[in-house]
């Protein structure tokens, strides 16, 4: 299933040089900035090679980060910050806002910001495998996990580490709590998919797959909401994918609840329930065309175009069928007016995010070595007014749609 997730664009940033003269004192220490300086660039070449698995991410990022915290942890024993924490200007875009960068001269928000990276291509590497043809069960398994992966990386970095900061965030950029809470949400949400299709494939119990269902649509309403105040020229589009993914999962829970209710012999209830779900299913078409439409970051989503979307219109539709026909034959209930309260709890199948933790310092960041930089010596080239770096976009792969098959793990 290709586009069937709203990808916002990778974060840019400038080239970084970690050439600190005769700061760094000592061999070791030099070691240390010429293993920053390939790591990075390591880190930033695989974020958009299609052949990067999550093994390889990993890697590259406990590398870099494990060197990096010679500059963000204290080095010396003691409580006072890190004397190296300042020293470089780092430059990154953010997803919302183009190609305008935003600057800090602090190894943190180098930190947070390829963090943030990391975390968006974990979603990037989950819609890439569920837009395979034939989605095997263990690749389903890697989505699920990569979209908890990124939710655990956003939501650490909106706790312990942006806290961290002394130059508060900006709004709109992806430090705003509103669009790091945003990505939380999303994340956790497409991970509930994955989990609905899987209760659905294994033809689980209609009350368990409406209440995933109507748990997933609230995930889509509270991530629209949380966007609300945001200029709507970098948050439209987006706000439009999660009203369509709410409505279409809100037309899966009435379906699935409707089920339910035939089951107990609640015919007249159970109809009420289906006309409900074909209301919030025609709403989510409407909102397909209109986010195709609507301009602003990221890729654009073509939901409606999947045979996981069409079945459920058709499955509705039957459905609703089924319980005209048995109420005119067996029950003859009057259909309520007003329909059901979806007041759902899914006990089960619930995406919670896999906690993000650091990698100790690398080893080569002892107490001796940290001590070898020394700031009064050697030029200072990022003191000051940082020199003007050009922030190139990241050249993304492009997704090419293969054949849908309906697999329902995607």
């Amino acid at each position: 299933m290709a586009h069937w997730f709203h990808r916002n664009p990778l974060k840019a940033t400038a080239p970084v040089s970690f050439n600190f003269y005769g700061v760094a004192g000592s061999p070791t220490a030099n070691k240390i900035c010429n293993d920053l300086r390939s790591m990075r660039a390591r880190l930033l070449e695989i974020f958009t090679d299609v052949t990067c698995n999550a093994e390889m991410m990993k890697n590259a990022t406990d590398a870099y980060f494990s060197h990096l915290q010679c500059f963000t942890v204290s080095m010396d024993g003691t409580t006072q910050e890190n004397k190296m924490r300042y020293i470089q200007n780092f430059k990154w875009t953010d997803t919302l806002q183009g190609n305008t960068p935003s600057a800090q001269q602090d190894a943190v928000f180098e930190l947070i910001s390829m963090a943030f990276n990391v975390g968006l291509w974990y979603t990037k590497f989950a819609s890439r495998l569920a837009g395979k043809e034939n989605v095997s069960e263990d690749e389903a398994k890697d989505v699920h996990r990569s979209l908890k992966v990124a939710a655990g990386i956003f939501k650490a970095l909106k706790e312990v580490h942006i806290p961290r900061l002394i130059t508060p965030a900006e709004k709109g950029r992806d430090l705003d709590p509103r669009v790091i809470d945003t990505y939380i949400i999303q994340a956790q949400a497409e991970a509930q998919e994955v989990t609905i299709a899987r209760a659905i494939e294994l033809k689980h119990s209609s009350s368990i797959i409406a209440a995933l269902a109507s748990e997933t649509a609230d995930f889509y309403q509270k991530a629209d909401h949380t966007l609300n105040t945001l200029e709507p020229e970098c948050s439209s589009k987006w706000r439009k994918y999660f009203q369509l993914k709410a409505f279409f999962y809100m037309a899966y829970a009435y379906c699935y609840h409707g089920q339910t209710l035939l089951g107990n012999d609640k015919c007249g209830e159970a109809i009420r329930s289906l006309q409900e779900a074909e209301k919030a299913y025609s709403r989510a078409e409407e909102l397909c065309k209109e986010y195709r439409h609507t301009k602003g970051p990221g890729s654009t989503a073509k939901p409606s175009e999947q045979l996981f979307f069409l079945k459920l219109g058709g499955f509705i539709k039957n459905t609703l069928e089924k319980c005209q026909r048995e109420n005119g034959f067996i029950y003859f209930h009057k259909v309520p007016t007003e329909p059901p309260q979806l007041e759902l709890k899914a006990s089960y199948g619930l995406a919670e995010p896999i906690p993000f933790e650091l990698p100790p310092p690398s080893e080569l960041c002892t107490p001796e070595v940290y001590a070898s930089f020394d700031l009064t010596r050697g030029a200072k080239n990022d003191k000051g007014k940082p020199k003007e770096e050009e922030v190139k976009p990241m050249k993304e792969p492009d997704l090419k749609p293969q054949k849908d098959t309906g697999c329902t793990v995607s």
